[in-house]
C-alpha cells in the first residue's frame, strides 16, 4: 500500500457539485479520470482530468446558449458514460436543476416526470430513444430543445422534421474558454431526482448541491479511497446511490472510473478492467451465487465438500479479523485453500478488489457470508434517495455483514413508534417536488425523516427487520416480514423471484419465477414441456418447489411456511410493469396481475404443513 495515496477534495473547498470539478481539474489535471470502451477501435481509452475540463467547457457553452435561467431544469437518458458527466456539471455549472432518467424506465413514466418537473432540455442516447419516447410526451411545451449523443447513419424522418432535435456534433461549440469557477451556492438546489415507488406515480426528491457533497465526504472519513483506486461503473448514474457513491466521491478523492460496456458484458469487463473498488446491489451477488451454487451441484461431493470447507475457514479467518473469534489450527490451510478454491472466485472479479460495496437492497447474509468467505471483501450500506442516499454503511474494521453498518459522521438516527428508523442528516432532501403533503409525511416538526423501515440498533450497528408497509399480519394474528422470506427463496438456483402472500390470510402462499436454466434442468427431469405452460401446474414440480422453499425457510417461525405456490415463467421487469427501475417488486401490481390465481389457490385449501 506504499504507492497509495490521497489528495480529498473536502465538501467545503468545493462548495458546489460543479466546484468540485473545477478542484479536482486544478489539482490533478494529468491524472486518469475516466476509462471507457471504444466500440469503433474495441479498444478501451483514457480520459484525463484536464480533457474533462476542457469537454465540461464546451458543453457548458452550448446550454448557455439555449437561454436558460438558473433553476430550471434539464434531464439526462443516457447509459453511463463520459457523457453523462459532461451534460451533469455543464448544466450545474450553469446553475440548472439536472433530473437523471433510467434508460430502461416505461416511456409514459418518463414522460410523466418530463412533465412534472417542466424539463427544458433532455440528452437522449439516440434516435431510437427519442422516437419510443415522443409519443408518450405528447404536446410537452416546455421541453425546448432536444440533444441526440449518437448520430445514426440514416436519420428517422420524424426525427429530422423535430425542430427542437439537435445531434450532440452539431449542438457542441469546437472549442470554449476554459473551466472557471463560479460562486455557487451550496444549499442550491441540484437535482430533482425521481423515487421509483412501488404505488402511485414517482416523487421528485430534491437535493441540494450540499446533500450530496457533504455525503460523499462523510463517507471518505470512514472508508479510505486512493488517487490510484479503480471504481467499475455498472450501476445506473440515474441510480442516486451509483450517483454519489461512484461518480462524485471518486472525483472528490481523485480516483478513475471505469465505464462497464453492459451487464451481460459485465464478467469480461470485469477481467479487463480489473477495478479495486465496485459499488452493486444484492442482485448482482446473488446471481453469482445462483450460478456457484448450480456449478456445485454438478460436481463430485468432494469439490462440494471442500468449497463449503473453504468458506467455513474463510468465514473463521473474517471474524477473527473483525476481533469476534479466536486463533483456530484451520486457520492454517486457509493459503492452500485460497490457491485451490477462493482464488479462482476473486480471479473472476479481476483478482484486485479491495472493497464491494452493496446498497440498494437488503443482502442476504448467506450471500455475504459465501463471498466474504471467498475474500470477497463486501461492505453493506442503507439508504434512501432521500438522504442523498447513504445512511450507513460497515466499514472494514467493523463490519458487521447482517447488519446495515454504522451511521456516517454527521448522521443522526433512533428508533421511534412501530420500531422505525428514523434519520436527521445533512443529505436530508428539502422536500418533495410540488408536493408539500407528501413531505410533510416523511419528515416530521422536529426534523426527523422517517424511513418506512423498521429496524433495530446494536453496539452502533443498524439492523434493518422490516418495511412497515410490508408487515404480512396473518388471521391469527401473526406478523410476518416478507422481505427476509423472499430474499432466502432466492437463493435457491431455480427461483429467481419471490413474492410471498397472506395478509389476512390463515397461511402463506407465493408466487415464484423460474430461473429459464434451471427450469429447463427441471423440466426435462420430469419429463415435462419447458415450452408449455401447463406444465407449471404439474403435481411433481410443484411437489419439487414447495420441498425446496420448505428448505430455504427452515430457519424461520413454525408460522413462515409456505403452504402453496404459484408457478410462473416469465419474470418481473420494468417494461409490464412489475419492477420498478430499481428492480424492486411492486407488490400490489403482481397482486392484482394474479387475484384470480391467488383466490384459486385459497379457495383449494393449503397443501402440508412442513
Amino acid at each position: 500500500m506504499g504507492r497509495w495515496s490521497e489528495d480529498i477534495v473536502s465538501a467545503e473547498i468545493a462548495g458546489t457539485l460543479d466546484g468540485l470539478l473545477y478542484q479536482r481539474v486544478r489539482r490533478t489535471p494529468e491524472a486518469l479520470a475516466y476509462r471507457h470502451f471504444d466500440a469503433a477501435s474495441k479498444q478501451w481509452r483514457d480520459t484525463s482530468w484536464r480533457e474533462v475540463g476542457n469537454a465540461v467547457a464546451r458543453w457548458c457553452a452550448a446550454i448557455v446558449a439555449e437561454g436558460l435561467q438558473p433553476g430550471e431544469r434539464v434531464a439526462v437518458h443516457l447509459r453511463n458514460s463520459r457523457e453523462w458527466v459532461f451534460f451533469d456539471q455543464a448544466a450545474l455549472a450553469c446553475g440548472l436543476v439536472v433530473v437523471p432518467l433510467y434508460t430502461d424506465d416505461r416511456p409514459d413514466n418518463i414522460a410523466y416526470i418530463l412533465k412534472d418537473a417542466a424539463v427544458r432540455v433532455l440528452l437522449v442516447q439516440d434516435a431510437g430513444n427519442w422516437r419510443r419516447l415522443a409519443p408518450a410526451l405528447g404536446q410537452h411545451d416546455e421541453l425546448q430543445r432536444v440533444l441526440i449523443l449518437n448520430r445514426p447513419e440514416v436519420t428517422p424522418p420524424e426525427v429530422a422534421a423535430d425542430e427542437r432535435v439537435r445531434f450532440v456534433t452539431d449542438w457542441l461549440p469546437q472549442q470554449a474558454d476554459t473551466l472557471r469557477p463560479r460562486k455557487g451556492d451550496p444549499q442550491a438546489l441540484a437535482s430533482i431526482v425521481y423515487t421509483s415507488g412501488t404505488t402511485g406515480r414517482p416523487k421528485g426528491v430534491m437535493l441540494t448541491h450540499h446533500n450530496m457533497l457533504s455525503i460523499a465526504h462523510s463517507a471518505l472519513t470512514m472508508i479510505d479511497c486512493y488517487q490510484e483506486d479503480l471504481f467499475l461503473s455498472f450501476l445506473p448514474l440515474s441510480h442516486t446511490l451509483e450517483r454519489t457513491a461512484g461518480y462524485y466521491l471518486p472525483m472528490m478523492a481523485g480516483a478513475t472510473v471505469a465505464y462497464a460496456r453492459s451487464i451481460p458484458q459485465l464478467a469480461e469487463d470485469l477481467q479487463q478492467i480489473r477495478p479495486t473498488v465496485m459499488i452493486a446491489v444484492p442482485r448482482i451477488f446473488e446471481r453469482v451465487f445462483g450460478r456457484i451454487q448450480g456449478q456445485m451441484a454438478r460436481k463430485s461431493a468432494l469439490a462440494r465438500a471442500l468449497f463449503r470447507y473453504t468458506t467455513e475457514v474463510g468465514w473463521h479467518r473474517f471474524e477473527r479479523q473483525q476481533h469476534r473469534v479466536g486463533w483456530r489450527p484451520k486457520l492454517l490451510v486457509w493459503p492452500v485453500l485460497r490457491r485451490l478454491v477462493a482464488g479462482k472466485v476473486t480471479e473472476k472479479l479481476g483478482g484486485r478488489l479491495r472493497l464491494a460495496v452493496s446498497g440498494g437492497a437488503a443482502l442476504s447474509l448467506p450471500v455475504a457470508r459465501t463471498f466474504i468467505g471467498l475474500g470477497v471483501p463486501i461492505l453493506q450500506g442503507y439508504g434512501l434517495t432521500e438522504t442523498s442516499p447513504v445512511i450507513s454503511v460497515n466499514v472494514p474494521d467493523d463490519n458487521s455483514p447482517d447488519s446495515v453498518g454504522v451511521p456516517l459522521n454527521g448522521v443522526e438516527v433512533r428508533i421511534g413508534e412501530n420500531d422505525e428508523l428514523l434519520v436527521k442528516t445533512p443529505g436530508m432532501m428539502q422536500g418533495y417536488w410540488n408536493n408539500h403533503a407528501a413531505t410533510a409525511e416523511v419528515i416530521d416538526p422536529e426534523g426527523w425523516l422517517h424511513t418506512g423501515d423498521q429496524g433495530r440498533i446494536e453496539n452502533g450497528h443498524i439492523y434493518i427487520t422490516g418495511r412497515i408497509k410490508d408487515i404480512l399480519v396473518l388471521s391469527n394474528g401473526e406478523k410476518i416480514p416478507p422481505m427476509d422470506m423472499e430474499l432466502a427463496i432466492c437463493l435457491d438456483p431455480l427461483i429467481d423471484q419471490a413474492l410471498i402472500i397472506g395478509e389476512g390470510r390463515p397461511y402463506l402462499t407465493a408466487i415464484v419465477v423460474l430461473n429459464p436454466e434451471g427450469w429447463l434442468g427441471l423440466a426435462h427431469h420430469y419429463g415435462l414441456d419447458p415450452y408449455d405452460d401447463a406444465s407449471l401446474s404439474n403435481d411433481k414440480l410443484r411437489s419439487h418447489l414447495q420441498k425446496a422453499i420448505k428448505e430455504q425457510l427452515k430457519d424461520f417461525p413454525i408460522y413462515a411456511k409456505v403452504r402453496r405456490v404459484i408457478v410462473l415463467r416469465e419474470p418481473w421487469t420494468v417494461d409490464n410493469g412489475l419492477l420498478t427501475p430499481t428492480l424492486k417488486v411492486k407488490r400490489s401490481q403482481v397482486l392484482e396481475q394474479f387475484e384470480q390465481e391467488i383466490e384459486a389457490l385459497y379457495a383449494s385449501g393449503p397443501v402440508g404443513r412442513g
